[in-house]
């Protein structure tokens, strides 16, 4: 009579090590087959390994009395000394608030009109008219801001500048608002606005490019206006891009644009225009206090986090798509 044959079962662990070492095989021959994609990738790579990552050891900085002779390693440990310096310091209340009321000023008048110049752009048909329009708003952005400061100070300066001289000579008054602390900020936005929609829109129109147009075609058939196809097509299917836009400024909401800032502040606008990141340079390379300066920049690049991990969270909440 013949014995039924059972057959022999391989221990658990045995089966999960040979998944294992047949799943390690593959990703090592799918590595094998992309080696010159990864060979490509070694210089980016450094990059970032280089001046990215590696620098990050001067946070420590921010914990220490830092001593240029005495280097990262020998400068002695003071913990959270230089925060509650920062925190502390009389000036710091003055320039957080303006540093908050420049950055939300950037962000509500300067993410706007780079929609809405997109959305006109969007719709002229003429395309020779589009791209001479397209060529003068995206042309200042490559301008530095030490020629945009010079273009407005030939405008605006007190006594000889080109609109000044107009206003003096039909009556008006003596303008100076380049030293006027109410008009600074408004400056800063109007130049930031002139400076960049263009390039920001940019973006848009890429982003509109990719916008089914058999979306468009559908809506004339149903009876859809212009303003109606933008409403419910063109605003809809560039919304992610918005959102994605938003998030990125909201994680740099306590930057506030040192180059400008810098080269636009003047003794007279210092109440209202000194900024985190021009206080920390003159803490930092001014007054050689380097502790201080790596502190600020720690607490701002939390805060910065902060923001990005709240404003993605709450793009979810609201039905948008975050960055991850």
């Amino acid at each position: 009579m013949n014995e039924a044959i059972t057959p022999i079962k391989q221990p658990a662990n045995a089966v999960e090590t040979s998944a294992t070492a047949t799943g390690f095989r593959k990703s090592l021959r799918r590595l094998y087959r992309s080696k010159w994609m990864m060979i490509m990738m070694i210089p980016g790579l450094l990059y970032y390994l280089l001046f990215h990552y590696v620098p990050m050891v001067g946070i420590l900085i921010a914990f220490q009395d830092y001593n240029l002779l005495k280097g990262i390693w020998g400068s002695p440990w003071v913990g959270w000394d230089n925060f509650r310096t920062v925190f502390n310091s009389p000036d710091f209340p003055l320039i957080l608030r303006n540093t908050l009321i420049i950055s939300v000023y950037r962000i509500v008048f300067n993410m706007l009109p780079d929609v809405i110049l997109a959305l006109m752009l969007n719709e002229i048909r003429s395309r020779w008219f589009k791209r001479v329009v397209q060529t003068i708003t995206y042309g200042p952005h490559f301008l530095s801001w030490i020629i945009v400061y010079g273009i407005v100070f030939s405008l605006f300066a007190p006594g000889s500048g080109l609109f000044t001289t107009f206003v003096r000579d039909m009556g008006w008054g003596d303008l100076n608002l380049l030293t006027d602390a109410n008009y600074f900020r408004p400056l800063l936005i109007a130049s930031d606005l002139w400076k960049n929609v263009g390039f920001g829109a940019i973006i848009y129109l890429a982003a509109l490019a990719s916008i089914n147009q058999e979306l468009y075609e559908a809506a004339v058939v149903d009876g859809a206006g212009r303003w109606r196809q933008m409403w419910h097509i063109t605003l809809p299917g560039i919304r992610s891009v918005f959102v994605l836009l938003l998030i990125l400024r909201m994680g740099s909401i306590l930057d506030a644009g040192f180059d400008q800032v810098y080269i636009f502040l003047n003794a007279r606008v210092y109440d209202v225009g000194d900024i985190i990141d021009t206080w920390v340079f003159r803490q930092g390379l001014e007054q050689l206090n380097f502790s201080i300066a790596a502190a600020t920049g720690v607490f701002k690049s939390v805060i910065g986090l902060v923001f990005i991990l709240g404003a993605n969270k709450l793009a979810k909440k609201v039905g948008g798509s975050g960055i991850w």
